[in-house]
């Protein structure tokens, strides 16, 4: 009897150390859901659209699309979430291009056929990039853009380098917090390599900040991002019903009025 206990504790065990071995070594492909091309020209999605490249600090070479407006009221750096490409945000950049704002949607190292393999180090590198790109291009003030985990990419981004305005969409606390939603049978903040504090690095953004999120929202908990902005003291929107993954979170009126609300630019 005490052999077959000690085979069995022994078995359940090795699963364990399978599935928590797995789950660690494997946590990136999980996480991040990149979609490779080919993609169209810039010019192809939106008249007097660039197809850019832009250089992180680490040598690589990313490929992004810019879209400048004449005389733009602000610009907007998007940072996608962790899934797709720049293409699945074309409709933003022309409702928001529309209304008199210059948009430059980036991928990341991974994404679009991009170089790289995505982690957190490494996104922070890139939107940096984006960043020192809009600020010699832009001839505007620079609003911060961010869609789920790109709300955690670009809040840190904003500690270090202040926007005229910071828009957060579906943002989460921390990724351990999300994490623990969809996997609970896991110890998730033990066992993640990426963190993205998105609650604590918008406490200490200086710039108005806006939270857009779905009340509804099945992925990222509605209750996250009002903790968000609670923490930053942020102009809250909240779509009624809307899910994470929703048209309004495309290119919806409460996103996008949103975005120009925030960057400071008149209504039209």
């Amino acid at each position: 009897m005490r052999r077959r206990v000690s085979i069995g504790t022994a078995v359940a065990v090795t699963i364990v150390g399978v599935v928590f071995g797995g789950a660690f070594a494997f946590q990136r492909e999980l996480i991040y859901l990149p979609e490779g091309g080919p993609l169209p020209g810039a010019a192809d999605v939106l008249p007097g659209g660039r197809d850019v490249t832009l250089t992180t600090a680490d040598g690589l070479h990313l490929a992004s699309w810019y879209f400048p407006v004449v005389s733009a009221k602000a610009a907007v750096l998007v940072a996608p979430g962790n899934a797709g490409n720049r293409s699945y945000r074309a409709p933003l950049a022309r409702a928001l291009t529309a209304r008199g704002l210059s948009v430059l949607l980036v991928d990341y190292r991974g994404y679009g056929g991009n170089p790289g393999d995505p982690s957190e180090d490494g996104l922070a590198l890139d939107v940096r990039a984006a960043q020192e790109f809009l600020a010699r291009e832009a001839g505007a003030p620079l609003v911060y853009f961010g869609e789920s985990l790109g709300s955690a990419v670009v809040a840190e981004l904003a500690v270090e380098r202040p926007p005229s305005a910071l828009v957060l969409r579906s943002p989460f606390v921390d990724l351990a917090s999300v994490g623990q939603r969809h996997y609970p049978f896991l110890p998730v903040r033990w066992l993640l390599r990426d963190e993205f504090p998105t609650r604590g690095d918008v406490a200490r953004v200086e710039a108005p900040v806006t939270v857009v999120f779905g009340s509804a929202d099945s992925v990222v908990p509605a209750e996250q991002s009002r903790e968000v902005a609670r923490a930053a003291s942020a102009t809250v929107v909240e779509v009624p019903g809307a899910d994470h993954n929703d048209p309004a979170f495309s290119d919806g009126p409460e996103l996008i009025d949103a975005i120009v609300n925030g960057s400071g630019a008149p209504p039209q």
